[in-house]
């Protein structure tokens, strides 16, 4: 199974970070000195992924935009003798072959990979949500590819969440065969607490195969409309099987607040230069506020 292209579906309105997100797509808003989607572009290039296919709408060109090459900026840059920075601009526009499909309804996720079926082609595909950041030794959906590799089955990425936060994802019971791998025996989309199958919650990595096209295509709709990847999986999970793996690494959902500030951090940390200056500022910020309950602090 050889992976080169994969789905980020970027169509959707965005509501969780409203109102940042009212004229700027949500993918778009800047983790320290880049948006949200560079970090994902460029987990899956170094991953060994060439092609990026993006399923937007028709308010999000800016995000195609990104990733093309801005020659105004470029030459303003080269007069400036700013090399640095026009090398990171190039960077940017270099790093995969972009294309792009409309998702002209919002009718779900399953929906919106369906949308990308003609340059996905008759090929294995990775997908990866566009606000979902990953990092560790081994890039996210690296660590699905090695997996779908060398099992030629569709993987999807999994983590443990607390049993009261099994209603926000899809949940996947599995056979554990003791090295992070599970034979997924059943998937559910939200279940309500206390009646999930576990607290294995789908995250958003995935390595597919084309016969999923079929099954979403066979998925009744469900609330509003939407047609969900769960359902579809859990379909072809029971036609040829399907594998999860426990995803290793510090996961950022940049559509919570809480996330997003703590990965503008995060990665504001990795510059020795600013460390001094922020780490002095959350000090005392800190000694400013009282001490927050244990149980607000997990919320």
């Amino acid at each position: 199974m050889n992976i080169r292209k994969v789905v980020i579906p970027v169509a959707g309105w965005g509501t969780r970070s409203l109102p940042a997100s009212k004229n700027i797509p949500k993918e778009m808003l800047p983790i320290f000195n880049k948006p949200v989607i560079q970090y994902v572009v460029e987990e899956a290039m170094v991953s060994g992924i060439k092609d990026v296919i993006f399923v937007t709408n028709r308010d999000k060109s800016v995000i195609e935009d990104h990733f093309d090459y801005n020659l105004q900026l470029e030459n303003v840059l080269e007069r400036a003798g700013k090399l640095d920075l026009l090398a990171q601009v190039r960077f940017v526009a270099e790093m995969v072959n972009i294309m792009a499909v409309r998702q002209k309804k919002q009718l779900g996720l399953g929906h919106a990979v369906l949308c990308a079926e003609s340059l996905a082609a008759n090929e294995p595909f990775a997908v990866m949500v566009g606000d979902d950041l990953i990092f560790g030794d081994v890039p996210g959906v690296r660590q699905l590819m090695k997996v779908a590799e060398a099992e030629d089955k569709p993987v999807i990425g999994v983590m443990e969440v607390p049993p009261d936060k099994v209603n926000k994802y899809g949940i996947v019971a599995g056979r554990d065969r003791g090295d992070g791998v599970y034979e997924i025996t059943d998937m559910v989309e939200k279940p309500a607490v206390g009646e999930a199958p576990s607290n294995l919650a789908i995250i958003g990595r995935y390595v597919l195969t084309p016969d999923i096209f079929d099954h979403i295509r066979s998925v009744p709709p469900g609330h509003g409309g939407e047609i969900q990847l769960t359902d579809a999986m859990r379909s072809l999970a029971r036609e040829r099987g399907m594998l999860a793996i426990k995803m290793q690494g510090e996961r950022f959902d940049a559509g919570d607040w809480g996330d997003y500030l703590i990965a503008n951090l995060h990665f504001a940390l990795e510059e020795e230069h600013l460390q001094p200056q922020l780490l002095a500022r959350l000090r005392a910020m800190l000694d400013a506020y009282p001490q927050v309950p244990a149980k607000a602090a997990d919320a």
